[in-house]
């Protein structure tokens, strides 16, 4: 259904255009727009011309039309004045308004069908014939991308990110929470993958520059058929929570770059728990001290080069040595050797996944 708002914008602007005064009124005769407060008045005229066989008519100096969807009558459209000129604007704006409900109708009807083939709602056969219906392609290249922001709830986040994409485009914008906003990018154009992570820059800046806070976008893969787009909705929705878990710095995280951080998000709690037990006896990561902590993560950032990490640490290489080798005494790790580095690194990422599970269960 049409909002009031989008119908209170409509006949402001007919009236612009034809300075003819126009109100929209329901079957009861109640108002739902109006551009001259004295036509509230016409209420009990409304109602009783809704009634009535005939599709316009005059009545007390004003022209009367009713607006039909699909042969149901839904509103009466009241043009102030007589004669030829305002009853020509009166059929105009009720043939606009007409057409103004079937788009919308078919906009949310669109909408409605994105939202079930997300969720995985739909049967193969209804996917097809029900795209074919909404005049929307089967076979065009299609990414998900997902957008969250802090301001979710309070904002209207889904039409600031609609009114990013042009209304001509062939990209949907919905949302299935109240979380998130989603958007199915059109490829066909020869659209590179490429194109997703543009999409996804732009739409982040446009969103800062409108005060949204802590803006986060992930995308999924790029499919070719529509009804594998909801396979790219949930590589999305993994890689906004990965992207939290191990990539929180990064506010743009994409499917194919998590890694073995997409291994990790599905492993179970207790299968967690028992790797970290046996590596560490029961130990957490956790449990060392910033120093030595800095210390292995920058070991990590420069591919277990000693000599760079002790420069970047402004520290003497003997000094760090000293550190590793106190480290392999209370781990059994040395970090020098690959395969203990490995271990301690995926160690390091299993603790923060379970870090993350655990805080959703408070």
């Amino acid at each position: 259904m049409i909002s009031n708002q989008i119908m209170q914008n409509t006949i402001d602007g007919l009236k612009a255009i034809t300075r003819v005064e126009l109100c929209v009124m329901d079957t009861d005769g109640k108002a739902v727009a109006i551009t001259a407060d004295e036509m509230e008045e016409c209420g009990r005229s409304a109602a009783e011309f809704a009634k009535s066989p005939a599709d316009s008519q005059e009545i007390q100096g004003y022209q009367f039309f009713k607006i039909y969807d699909e042969q149901q009558l839904e509103y009466i459209l009241i043009a102030a004045g007589i004669g030829e000129d305002v009853y020509m604007v009166g059929k105009m704006s009720a043939f606009q308004i007409q057409n103004l409900l079937v788009a919308y109708k078919e906009r949310f009807d669109k909408d409605n069908f994105i939202k079930n083939l997300l969720l995985d709602n739909l049967l193969l056969v209804d996917i097809y014939s029900r795209a074919k219906k909404l005049h929307i392609q089967t076979e065009n290249k299609r990414a998900v991308l997902i957008v969250e922001t802090d301001n979710a709830k309070e904002s209207n986040v889904l039409e600031m990110v609609r009114s990013y994409f042009s209304a001509n485009s062939k990209d949907f914008i919905t949302a299935v929470d109240e979380h998130n906003v989603i958007v199915v990018k059109d490829l066909s154009e020869g659209e590179s993958s490429r194109e997703i992570e543009k999409t996804a820059m732009g739409i982040e800046t446009f969103l800062k520059k409108e005060h949204m806070e802590h803006v986060r976008v992930s995308y999924g893969t790029t499919v070719n058929e529509i009804k594998e787009v909801s396979r790219s909705y949930k590589e999305a929705k993994m890689a906004l929570d990965v992207g939290k878990i191990f990539f929180g710095e990064r506010s743009i995280v994409a499917y194919s770059e998590l890694g073995i951080g997409r291994l990790i998000y599905q492993l179970p709690i207790p299968l967690c728990k028992m790797f970290i037990k046996e590596i560490f006896d029961g130990k957490s990561p956790d449990d060392f001290d910033e120093e030595t902590l800095a210390t292995i993560n920058k070991f990590f950032e420069n591919s277990l080069n000693v000599s760079e990490t002790s420069r970047q640490l402004f520290i003497h290489r003997n000094t760090l040595v000293y550190r590793l080798d106190k480290l392999q005494k209370s781990t059994g790790l040395d970090l020098r050797v690959f395969e203990d580095a490995i271990t301690f690194k995926i160690a390091l990422m299993v603790v923060k996944y379970m870090k993350y599970m655990e805080s959703f269960e408070y």
